[in-house]
């Protein structure tokens, strides 16, 4: 059963879980993360991160630079934050210990 939250409580419900995700900042209603890993690791990251989002119906947007990978989580358009796009960051930190830690 999912909990109904209305839309300040939903806010700050967000808000909340945005802050246990160390390293991400927030840009609008757009969420990034910026991590220091090497080719193989980005592969590996990429590939679990496509599973998850996937399952979760949205679209990260994950591009290589130098030696790190970017990753923005969000519309960009207007649209606010959605518990999902909180949750696949949150997975997107898993599967970033994952890669690391091998």
């Amino acid at each position: 059963m999912r909990a109904l939250f209305n839309s300040r409580a939903k806010h700050d419900y967000l808000s909340d879980a945005l802050t246990l995700l160390s390293g991400w900042t927030r840009e609008g209603e757009q969420i990034r993360r910026t991590l220091v890993i090497d080719d193989t690791q980005h592969a590996a990251l990429t590939e679990r991160v496509k599973v998850v989002a996937d399952a979760l119906h949205l679209r990260p947007e994950i591009s290589r630079r130098a030696d790190s990978t970017q990753i923005r989580v969000g519309h960009g358009s207007g649209e606010p934050l959605t518990e999902g796009e909180v949750l696949l960051a949150a997975r997107i930190e898993d599967a970033y210990r994952a890669v690391t830690e091998s």
